[in-house]
Parts: C-alpha cells; sequence; structure tokens
C-alpha cells in the first residue's frame, strides 16, 4: 500500500514526471475504460493461452522426465551432460530459430515458453526426488516394501515440495518470456500491447500492461501454493499425530 501511495503522489507533487510515471489513480481509470470498451480483454485471453501451453507443456514432459531422472542413476549419468548442454542455451538466442522453424505465430510464442519453463521444474523434481531424506528411505527398506511402492510412497509424496518449487519459478519465467516472444511479430496479446503502447506514447496502457501482467503472476503464484498446501496436508497430519 505504502509502494502504491508514493505511486500516487510523487506525479501530483511534481516528484517525478507524470509523463513517464502517471497517477496510479489514472491508470486505473484508464485500464477500466479500455476494458469496458472490450478491447483489453482479447489481449489478456491470448496471452494466457500462449502462457498457459508452454507452461502446461513444460510440467507435463519436465516432471516425468525429472521422476525418472532422479529415480534411475543410470540415466541420469547419461543424459545429464546433454541436458546440463542444453540448458545453458540462452532463449532468447533460441527465438530466432524457432521463428526459422515454426514461423512467428502461435507454436513459436509456445515453443519459447516451454524452452524456459522446463529447466527449473525438471532440476527441482529431480533434486526433488535425490534428496529424500535417507532416514525414510531406510526405514521403508526394513518394512520389506517394493520399489514401486517406496516411490509411491515415500519418495513422491517427499519430493512434491520441490516439484511446486520448480513449477512457481517456471510460472515466473512463462511470463517473463511471454512479454519477450509478443514483443516479435506479434499483433495481439499483453506484450504487443506493452510495445504498441511504447511506440504510441501512451504511456497509460503501457503500465495497464504491465500491472495486468504482475497480477496474473501473483495469481499464478497463489493458486500453486494452494496447490502444496492441499499436495502435502498429510505432513501437518504426521505433525498433530
Amino acid at each position: 500500500m505504502l509502494f502504491l501511495l508514493l505511486w500516487e503522489l510523487a506525479p501530483r507533487f511534481g516528484l517525478i514526471d507524470a509523463t513517464f510515471l502517471p497517477p496510479f489513480s489514472d491508470i486505473v481509470v484508464k485500464g477500466v475504460e479500455f476494458a469496458a470498451s472490450g478491447k483489453l480483454w482479447p489481449h489478456v485471453l491470448v496471452s494466457v493461452e500462449r502462457a498457459a501451453g508452454g507452461f502446461a507443456l513444460g510440467v507435463v514432459t519436465a516432471v516425468p522426465l525429472g521422476l525418472a531422472l532422479g529415480w534411475f542413476a543410470r540415466l541420469d549419468r547419461y543424459l545429464n551432460p546433454l541436458l546440463q548442454l542444453l540448458r545453458q542455451t540462452n532463449p532468447v538466442s533460441l527465438f530466432p530459430v524457432f521463428i526459422l522453424l515454426f514461423g512467428v505465430g502461435y507454436i513459436t510464442k509456445v515453443a519459447i515458453i516451454y524452452w524456459v519453463v522446463v529447466w527449473p521444474i525438471l532440476l527441482s523434481t529431480t533434486s526433488g526426488v535425490k534428496y529424500v531424506d535417507p532416514a525414510l528411505v531406510r526405514y521403508a527398506r526394513t518394512l520389506g516394501l517394493s520399489d514401486w511402492k517406496l516411490f509411491r510412497s515415500i519418495i513422491l509424496p517427499s519430493a512434491i515440495p520441490s516439484i511446486i518449487t520448480g513449477i512457481r519459478l517456471a510460472a515466473t519465467y512463462s511470463f517473463l518470456m511471454l512479454v519477450v516472444s509478443e514483443m516479435v511479430g506479434a499483433n495481439s496479446g499483453l506484450g504487443y500491447l506493452i510495445m504498441n503502447a511504447q511506440y504510441l506514447m501512451s504511456i497509460h496502457l503501457l503500465y495497464v500492461g504491465v500491472i495486468i501482467l504482475a497480477l496474473l503472476g501473483i495469481a499464478t503464484n497463489y493458486g500453486l501454493v494452494r496447490l502444496e498446501r492441499r499436495l502435502t496436508a498429510w505432513k501437518g497430519e504426521e505433525i498433530r499425530g
């Protein structure tokens, strides 16, 4: 709240040039007018669709692969050098490659978001499996659990916090890369809206786009935190027990 108050008062008292940073209330009014006109929501929806596409694809591929790498040490030794090489590749430098392969449409934007999303999920999932409490594993072994039951009952539940952490980090990256992807070869989306507003010196709309992206990120993080609490509710039950 203090930040928003400073944002509101600094331009009004001339501490900051209102041309480049309008008062927060003026931006809200402009955003409401733009939304009421029906012009804002198509940009929001298409951006959410692109970010969700790349993010979902990253989750459904990185989580199973991370579980496999963490559980099967030999597979990890074989694939880790290649994965480390690919992980170090700058996604922005790959953007022209994706454009050459897929054009400038939806697939390219989803692909570049996927590339950014997949690595934090993969690494967190792999680490979560590898570094499960050894005492739990030894205890499970003494009970005679099979490898599958050990994985299902001990490894996977214990790795969930690490998996969710990777997913939360990936969600943040997905919105960052969304803006970059929509600034090139796009005619819709919040990234396009921000870039177009900059060219037209429509500063209010520029900040509207930035604020909406921030709100989407906050909402996504909140949802993932709730999901983590639901999936790890058994921890609270153990403590109460």
